[in-house]
């Protein structure tokens, strides 16, 4: 067979082959076709395309879809200003429920100021590469190492860090998108209604000689805040305060007022943090020294 044969029928193989795979490729889309609602790039238009997960999906686009299906609420996107929001529901014929805001709040106030820190940690400028190392350094072993991962994570500049190397949660910022919580190596994060303004700032579970010892604003496990409080709001649980937020409606400041140490706070949109009156006074300006003294043999 000579060449130009082998060419002529090489091409109409491959022609027979074409036609075969489009005959294919149209009865696959005929029947195999799914169709999606237009509406749904309407939404998605309308979404701030942060992809933050905040809503419960993971991105815009998902929940676009869930909203067109009627499983999502447009009042659930925390990253969308409520306009946009309405704009969203006046589409879809539906109305804006309102969930509440929640945002990240942080168990430790053990800023540099008020920790000492039993070894000087020299590494890779993160939480996570710190705490690798015996535990990041500081003499409290369940607090904040002060490095900025949360900051670093997130997305919407919410996170600053203030000049005693503790994080700072900006409250109308924040969307709960929980980045912080999964970065944290101590798991000091958690997201909270915006009404949980009774709050315990320290996650310490040591006993109460080496908690103070080692943090001046931990949590010693008094009970003051507990008998103080409402019958069952407060309980201490491993020497720390633990709050019962099913019972919130009856939180109050009258918890925090006999709280030696301040661990326990009030947070106040205007006023921010707010320590009781029994508290000790923090009037420190400058870090601690670096590595603190061995703790006294009993």
């Amino acid at each position: 067979m000579s060449s130009l044969n082998h060419i002529m029928l090489a091409a109409s193989f491959m022609a027979v082959l074409g036609i075969t795979l489009a005959m294919v490729l149209a009865i696959a889309n005929r029947y195999l076709y799914v169709h999606e609602d237009p509406r749904i790039d309407n939404v998605e238009g309308l979404l701030p395309h942060a992809n933050c997960g905040a809503c419960g999906t993971p991105g815009c686009r998902p929940f676009a879809e869930e909203l067109v299906d009627g499983r999502k609420n447009p009042g659930e996107c925390t990253v969308n200003s409520p306009e946009m929001n309405q704009e969203i529901a006046d589409f879809l014929q539906v109305d804006v429920t309102v969930r509440e805001k929640k945002v990240a709040r942080l168990a430790c106030s053990g800023g540099s100021h008020v920790a000492y820190t039993r070894a000087h940690y020299e590494g890779l400028k993160s939480c996570r590469a710190a705490a690798l190392v015996s535990g990041g350094g500081k003499g409290c072993t369940w607090a904040c190492l002060g490095l900025g991962d949360c900051k670093t994570v997130c997305d919407f500049d919410a996170i600053q860090m203030n000049k005693f190397s503790l994080p700072v949660v900006d409250e109308d910022k924040c969307t709960a998108c929980g980045s912080c919580i999964e970065v944290c190596p101590k798991d000091l994060f958690s997201l909270q209604p915006i009404s949980h303004r009774l709050w315990v700032s320290c996650n310490n579970r040591d006993n109460t000689t080496e908690s103070e010892a080692h943090c001046e604003v931990a949590c010693n496990g008094c009970g003051r805040c507990m008998m103080d409080a409402p019958e069952g709001l407060i309980t201490i649980q491993d020497y720390l305060a633990s709050i019962d937020y099913t019972k919130n409606a009856l939180a109050s400041k009258i918890a925090i007022e006999r709280c030696p140490t301040g661990a326990i706070i009030w947070r106040d949109k205007q006023q921010g943090v707010i320590k009781g009156l029994d508290a000790k006074k923090i009037v420190r300006k400058e870090p601690l020294r670096r590595v603190m003294e061995p703790l006294p043999r009993a």
